[in-house]
């Protein structure tokens, strides 16, 4: 591709949209994957012994595997969230792009 192409691409007001609605959504998530992240280790850091607290009077479960067992599947559902999204919404807006740039220099 030419450089005249990828100038119609970046001047494409659907690139700046394109643009904005993934960053937007990818610091929304980071910002969520962060804050808990973060949090967990500051209670691991200034309360740990919250964490060995059982779930349930009798079980074998602690607050803190429990709350790192949560974490783990949440990280993964946030990383199929965002993959999801960026397979359909996003591309979808890409090849939109692309194709708009295709006709002007035809």
């Amino acid at each position: 591709m030419s450089s005249a192409m990828y100038e119609r691409m970046r001047d494409n007001p659907k690139f700046q949209e394109l643009v904005n609605k993934r960053g937007r959504f990818a610091w929304t998530l980071a910002a969520i994957v962060l804050t808990l992240f973060y949090g967990f280790v500051l209670v691991v850091a200034f309360a740990p012994e919250s964490l060995g607290n059982p779930i349930a009077e009798g079980s074998r479960w602690t607050v803190g595997v429990t709350l790192e067992l949560f974490l783990f599947v949440f990280f993964w559902v946030t990383t199929v969230i965002y993959v999801r999204r960026a397979n359909t919404e996003f591309d979808a807006l890409s090849q939109e792009i692309v194709r708009d740039a295709w006709k002007e220099e035809k």
